[in-house]
């Protein structure tokens, strides 16, 4: 058997070809990078710094939340977050900094996987947003409606949450109007019924007033006391009597124009946002 064996001939030139094939082998499974070209790298970069400044914003957002639920009580177990309204700006502060950050460390890290969740997570909140807008559009007359019904359940709870006391305060006082129809309506909140007992009974809070300050600079919070068990022409002269809903039914309709530009706004910022990533994207 061993004088059947026929030693081949050994040439170099076998060991170059398997050198060229694993060269061959190699490139197909590792490319090399396309150079990216200047523009490509701007875009990168400010890529990178548009999610930043949403990113400082909504960590902002998110904080004003945080402080104003611990601020009314330093208990978490004591915080009603059902009905917060400070738990808005925690849920939006949250969302926009999970968003951005996605963005930011996409275009930081090229990684296509956090630009697409960014893609993703932009086109879904532009959507909602014009999905609002449309429902908002469509039923303007159920949007007064829902917007007076806050403001009455603001009115029952005036001095329970120190958020919609402030709110009320403000929409008072800006308005010049007093409750949802008339002055009258501060009668269904406990505190102010002319049958509860203390200070505050049969009155209306300080915004209602026409001067709520005393010598030009001191808020006079008793100015409003004992409105309710006067007269309508004397408690005229002491506080607006008309209400806040169809004054700011009005309002509202002479911001639709701001209101519109300021949707438009964001949306356009959500696009340019898209836009950066797809370009980014598109290089890796």
């Amino acid at each position: 058997q061993a004088s059947r064996l026929v030693e081949l001939p050994y040439s170099s030139f076998d060991d170059d070809d398997d050198d060229d094939t694993a060269e061959q082998d190699l490139g197909v499974c590792y490319p090399d990078p396309p150079k990216l070209s200047p523009f490509s790298h701007c875009v990168r970069y400010l890529a990178f710094l548009w999610n930043l400044l949403f990113l400082l914003l909504g960590l902002l957002t998110l904080a004003v939340g945080v402080w104003g639920l611990l601020a009314k009580s330093p208990l978490p177990g004591r915080v009603s977050l059902g009905s917060d309204p400070m738990l808005l700006f925690v849920l939006a502060g949250l969302g926009a900094s999970t968003v951005s950050l996605a963005g930011c460390l996409g275009a930081f890290r090229a990684s296509p996987c956090l630009l697409r969740f960014f893609l993703g997570a932009v086109l879904a909140f532009g959507g909602l947003e014009v999905l609002g807008g449309l429902l908002l559009l469509l039923a303007r007359r159920r949007l007064q409606d829902a917007l007076q019904n806050l403001l009455l359940l603001c009115l029952l709870r005036y001095q329970e949450d120190p958020d919609l006391q402030f709110l009320v305060d403000e929409v008072q006082r800006s308005l010049q109007c007093c409750g949802l129809e008339s002055y009258r309506d501060w009668e269904s909140n406990p505190y102010f019924n002319c049958s509860a007992p203390g200070a505050q009974a049969c009155g209306v809070p300080a915004s209602c007033c026409q001067d709520p300050l005393q010598d030009g600079s001191v808020l006079n919070a008793q100015c409003g006391f004992g409105v309710l068990g006067l007269g309508a022409a004397a408690a005229g002269a002491v506080v607006h009597t008309g209400g806040c809903g169809a004054v700011l039914g009005a309002w509202l309709r002479g911001q639709a124009g701001a209101i519109a530009t300021g949707a438009a706004t964001v949306l356009l910022l959500e696009a340019v946002g898209a836009l950066l990533a797809l370009r980014v994207l598109g290089d890796i």
